[in-house]
């Protein structure tokens, strides 16, 4: 499975998930570089082949070379996979010297959607780079678990079919495999939304609910990603797969899911900014929600688990009162 050529690959961002990538990419035969904005950081990982703050325990091959120049990783690359938490974003494509991997297969493996001008990443990627062969991947894959060997599926969705078979065959593993899909709204919505979603259980799992609240919880979250799904464009049943129900699942029980965690710790009671400043890796759903919040506004679309996250957690409402608020709103049909 997978390439039966060598080619030459740019992984930009050195989180959990990025240098995870690479690390598979590399495994495939793939010439792989691996792009971290800290120079210090860099140097430090290149030194011990471990990245201790964001994949530790993990061993990073010869085949996978470390830099923190842009312009060195961005010399004629055939595909950059695109793994920057989605509020660096911009600033980091804004540095990038576009016109140098513009016609190179761009992959974006970032859920979120910029809080401001609320586009997708890959919408922000277009926005930023002169990307002809743009595609995302998603889905239900822990970092934890994919860099050690643990099956997993995501699905790789480009408006070119073409596309999407290229990249499933760059990614795919005896562990890793990869479904496409032409669906780029609906699986980047279902990758950013699900992690809004995911705080709330985490919120739920602090103040000591159960797996009833839990299932509440995501079965009606899913029904608000798929209403908002709706309403810009996407297909309805791709909430249904990896990249909705799947992703969500996995956000929602991971023991390492970061989003969880955030819920988890401020529905014990903890200040949020308490609880993100002390996390190395960034928890993509605190920003989403707002985000989520707006276009839910923008589109006349009800969400109201996604407003009960953001006044937890930038309005001052106690989870419990937000849960109870919940419980209470009007019956109606399912």
């Amino acid at each position: 499975m997978g390439t039966t050529t060598s080619r030459r690959v740019t992984v930009l961002g050195d989180g959990g998930w990025g240098t995870c990538l690479a690390i598979l990419l590399a495994g495939q035969g793939n010439r792989v570089t691996l792009w971290g904005a800290f120079a210090d950081y860099v140097a430090q990982v290149r030194r011990s082949r471990e990245n201790l703050k964001f994949l530790p325990g993990v061993a990073i091959p010869d085949g996978v070379a470390l830099t923190s120049e842009l312009a060195e990783a961005l010399a004629g690359p055939e595909a950059v996979v695109v793994a920057v938490p989605s509020q660096y974003l911009r600033q980091v494509l804004q540095r990038a010297a576009a016109d140098s991997w513009g016609r190179a297969q761009v992959i974006s493996v970032v859920k979120g959607i910029e809080p401001d001008t609320l586009l997708r990443m890959s919408q922000l990627i277009r926005a930023l780079v002169p990307a002809k062969r743009l595609a995302v991947l998603s889905g239900p894959s822990i970092s934890y678990e994919v860099a050690r060997g643990i099956p997993t599926t995501v699905v790789a969705a480009s408006e070119d079919p073409a596309l999407a078979r290229e990249v499933q065959a760059l990614f795919s593993t005896e562990r890793f495999r990869v479904y496409t899909s032409t669906d780029v709204v609906g699986v980047e919505l279902g990758g950013a939304l699900k992690n809004v979603i995911a705080i709330a259980c985490g919120a739920a799992d602090g103040l000591g609910f159960g797996t009833n609240t839990k299932a509440a919880l995501m079965t009606r979250g899913l029904v608000e990603m798929a209403r908002l799904g709706a309403a810009m464009g996407a297909k309805g049943e791709t909430f249904s797969g990896l990249s909705g129900l799947g992703d969500l699942i996995t956000t929602c029980f991971s023991p390492h899911s970061r989003n969880r965690r955030v819920g988890e710790e401020v529905g014990k009671g903890r200040p949020m900014a308490e609880v993100t400043q002390g996390m190395a890796q960034v928890a993509e759903g605190v920003t989403t929600a707002r985000s989520a919040q707006a276009l839910a506004r923008k589109h006349r679309v009800d969400m109201p688990i996604a407003a009960a996250v953001v006044q937890v957690l930038y309005e001052g409402k106690s989870p419990k009162e937000a849960v109870r608020e919940l419980m209470l709103r009007d019956p109606k049909p399912e």
